[in-house]
């Protein structure tokens, strides 16, 4: 998947300014590349794409969905609280600048804002996003244990006395939800492998 394309596919919707789409792809270029990134990357980016095509169909508004997953982690700091809505900001930055609507705007800043809790939302297209970015949880083990691998890479700031009563609580909160996934499509394709293997995480 050229991501690139993809980008400068769904903005030529909004504008035809070429040269500024290219300066905005520079700009999230060079976030999803920055090097302490190891799982929050272009290659999340694109199996969140792989998951949500595979349902396009049912996606009320595929360009803002898209949209959501370019800029939903364009800002990550391991050490931050507040990466959603400094990644909200960021895309409201871009979208101002090409025109798009305040309503359409907004849905994508609300929709942002839904990968931090990770919530049913009550919109359709936002717990679609919101699963296609947990997607992970549910893979086989072995993909499993490297997302977990690449995860604790982002946060070796934190020695284990810290990082793991942390991540413990995260899993927790996953296991105690009425359900990890929101939408029935996940929920059927991944819900038992993760709660098995976020099980199998906090027992080891």
């Amino acid at each position: 998947m050229r991501l690139k394309e993809v980008y400068f596919s769904i903005c030529s919707e909004l504008t035809d300014d070429q040269n500024l789409i290219e300066s905005f792809w520079t700009e999230i270029d060079k976030k999803y590349c920055e090097k302490e990134r190891h799982y929050h990357n272009f290659d999340h980016l694109e199996n969140m794409f792989r998951e949500l095509n595979g349902i396009k169909a049912d996606i009320q508004d595929y360009t803002a969905i898209a949209f959501s997953v370019f800029y939903h982690d364009v800002i990550y700091n391991a050490s931050s609280k507040s990466n959603e809505e400094k990644s909200a900001r960021f895309a409201e930055k871009h979208l101002k600048q090409i025109g798009a609507q305040a309503g359409f705007i907004e849905k994508i800043s609300r929709q942002i804002m839904a990968t931090r809790f990770h919530d049913k939302s009550g919109d359709n297209d936002t717990d679609y996003l919101v699963d296609a970015d947990l997607s992970v949880l549910g893979q086989e083990p072995e993909k499993y244990k490297e997302y977990t691998q690449k995860v604790r890479k982002e946060y070796c700031i934190y020695p284990d006395f810290l990082y793991n009563p942390g991540r413990k609580k995260v899993l927790q909160h996953f296991l105690e939800s009425e359900s990890i996934f929101k939408t029935e499509y996940f929920k059927e394709k991944y819900e038992q492998q993760a709660i098995k293997n976020i099980r199998s995480e906090i027992e080891y």
